[in-house]
């Protein structure tokens, strides 16, 4: 039992720590303040507690899979992927080159919701929120390339 809760606790708190490790890395700025955003852009103050609330499932999930099994490797591909968009959209400065990575992500997010669906369902559940703030973030991204 207390390996359980330890890999829980290990899986949440290192997701949470390396996801707000890349975000404090890779600031918006005043580059991204400069841009056109389309009328759905979500105030800036959100994307804060909504990525402590995704990161949070994120591993909570992935203790999961470590713990009993499944998609791991769509776990661990999506993970990585996640935390390549902000450096290459907000430190690099490329959009066109972000709008591939995220639709990358989202792929990676819809195939392990299929994939869990009848195997681990609240894995696959757990997962909706964040396909649902991908899915706004692909769409933002896209509308930024095209506005600007």
């Amino acid at each position: 039992m207390l390996r359980v809760v330890l890999t829980y606790v290990v899986f949440v708190v290192v997701v949470m720590a390396v996801g707000a490790g890349v975000g404090a890395s890779v600031v918006p700025g005043d580059w991204y303040a400069g841009l056109i955003k389309p009328w759905f852009s979500p105030p800036n103050w959100l994307f804060g507690p909504v990525w402590t609330t995704l990161y949070a499932l994120i591993g909570w999930v992935g203790a999961r899979k470590w713990l009993y099994g499944g998609e791991s490797k769509l776990w661990w591909g999506q993970m990585a992927v996640n935390l390549m968009w902000s450096p290459v959209f907000f430190g690099l400065q490329l959009p066109w080159v972000a709008m591939a990575v995220i639709v990358t992500m989202w792929s990676l997010i819809a195939a392990f919701i299929w994939r869990e669906w009848r195997g681990d369902r609240l894995s696959a559940v757990l997962f909706l929120p964040y396909l649902l703030w991908v899915s706004i973030a692909t769409a933002l991204n896209a509308a930024i390339v095209v506005l600007n």
